[in-house]
């Protein structure tokens, strides 16, 4: 059965969302005595805030099985194209610091 939900740009907005739950998840698990912007500040100078987005960014794999598995074959290519625009975002940030 396909669905409205079968949209490259579902998979776009889901795959970008992703890593930054999971990151709030690691966040609240791990640092939740810290306010949020502290925990970015400390990360960042600590310099594994690019390395932490990049273990963040595995999350996408849950969400691209989903919708392999619902046969939302646009939608898992939306994930796809996200995943590779944290790629480079986070190899251009890797480049310049």
């Amino acid at each position: 059965m396909k669905s409205g939900w079968n949209k490259i740009w579902v998979g776009l907005v889901a795959g970008m969302i992703t890593p930054l739950l999971v990151l709030l998840g690691y966040w609240y698990v791990n640092f939740s005595f810290l306010r949020l912007d502290s925990f970015l500040f400390k990360e960042l100078m600590a310099n594994v805030l690019t390395p932490l987005i990049s273990l963040c960014v595995v999350g996408n794999l849950g969400v691209f099985y989903l919708f392999l598995q619902k046969e939302f074959y646009y939608s898992s290519r939306g994930v796809v194209f996200a995943t590779l625009i944290y790629a480079v975002v986070i190899f251009a940030v890797k480049l310049l610091a």
